[in-house]
């Protein structure tokens, strides 16, 4: 598992050929505590300072000035200034950074931090009580939240989370090197693919496909179910189908052809921008995954949630999905969770939303399902897991 670069990092290294975009935090970091917090969202004044940690190019930005352009817009706003941290390179890295100082009931001097639904540290924290409430009350355009991720089971109802961007798995190929992989079984069984494929290291994107493959539904995990996904994915790891097992770095791979095809996030292939790389959802379902924004205990709720809001805006988020190619602003270029963002996008670049991997068809979205929340925190599951991508 690499931890190294994260996603974004590698695929903006594949794109630019080894450069990487400096993304510096707008401001310095303030300090805060939990008790200055808690004035602050009761009498619901703002901060001077939002305190943002995301994942690498997750954010509309100036590919000339390498600012974000909806970062400076919110400052000038709400008169916030935003420090903004790209430091979340993994769930997992990232968890272990300030699970400490939450556990002992210390703040991280972070208002926001994003974790991801397939993974088991986003249920964990709140859980465990270390996310606080958002203030629905500032908040008016959650009404603009789609309906698919209106009720999560890991946060029924939006009490502590708010998702920012989806992403879909499936497959991906470069047809220089392969013909259309459309399906696992293709992926795992084809000779002429052979030591030319990739397998994702998580387990609920990996398995998600992998047991609709196998005709079972990974909404619902059971022993059974696991063991015949797991064994499967085993017996091509044996006979060499699969080269390895990667979080980000398949999608430089695949790039350069050094890869035929590759269990895939829909996002990145958007991002990269090949033509000759292709992403579909394989034909007996895909999975759909969330990266959700969180106030971690020692936040401002109140100033988060004024931002919550001010990324709900469908314009605010039309411009940050897709960019404005006429200013030198790149977008997202993930799947968005606000309603009515897909017209607004068409205005700043048609082409963005016209991508069914960014704005998927409702066939799409009905053929991708989210892994089962409680196997995400099995033991025995993640253990069994673990040992497999490791050996």
């Amino acid at each position: 598992m690499t931890h190294v670069l994260t996603r974004r990092q590698l695929l903006e290294r594949a794109a630019v050929g080894g450069s990487v975009l400096t993304v510096p935090g707008l401001l310095a970091a303030c300090g805060g505590s939990s008790k200055k917090a808690a004035s602050t969202t009761a009498s619901h004044q703002l901060a001077k300072t939002l305190r943002f940690s995301n994942w690498t190019l997750y954010m509309d930005r100036n590919n000339k000035t390498h600012s974000y352009p909806s970062l400076i817009e919110f400052q000038k706003k709400y008169g916030v200034h935003v420090d903004y941290t790209t430091d979340i390179n993994d769930n997992a890295s990232y968890f272990g950074k300030i699970q400490g100082a939450l556990s002992r009931g210390q703040s991280i001097n972070r208002d926001i931090v994003v974790l991801t639904d397939n993974d088991r540290y986003l249920g964990l924290m709140i859980r465990k009580g270390w996310a606080q409430k958002l203030d629905k009350s500032a908040i008016p355009n959650m009404k603009n939240l789609i309906a698919v991720q209106q009720h999560p089971n890991f946060d029924p109802n939006r009490d502590y989370s708010l998702p920012w961007q989806s992403g879909m798995t499936g497959i991906a190929y470069n047809d220089k090197l392969s013909d259309p992989v459309l399906s696992v079984d293709d992926l795992l069984t084809n000779p002429k693919l052979k030591g030319k494929v990739t397998c994702l290291n998580s387990m609920g994107d990996a398995l998600t496909i992998v047991m609709l493959a196998n005709g079972d539904d990974p909404t619902k995990v059971t022993d059974k179910s696991f063991n015949a996904a797991l064994n499967r994915i085993k017996k091509a790891v044996d006979s060499k189908q699969i080269r390895q097992f990667t979080g980000n770095d398949y999608a430089p791979l695949l790039a350069k052809g050094d890869l035929s095809a590759a269990m895939s996030w829909s996002g990145d292939i958007a991002q990269l921008g090949n033509k000759h790389i292709h992403w579909n959802v394989p034909k007996d379902g895909g999975a759909l995954w969330t990266d959700n924004m969180l106030i971690p205990k020692g936040g401002n709720v109140y100033t988060a949630c004024v931002y919550m809001n001010y990324v709900y805006d469908p314009k605010v988020q039309g411009l940050m999905e897709a960019g404005d190619p006429k200013r030198n602003i790149t977008g997202i270029f993930y799947i968005p969770p606000v309603a009515g963002a897909g017209e607004w996008a068409k205005k700043y670049d048609p082409s963005v939303a016209n991508n069914t991997l960014i704005f998927p068809t409702q066939k799409m979205l009905d053929s991708v399902k989210i892994f089962d929340s409680k196997a995400l925190n099995n033991e025995k599951y993640l253990t069994a897991w673990q040992n497999l991508i490791s050996g």
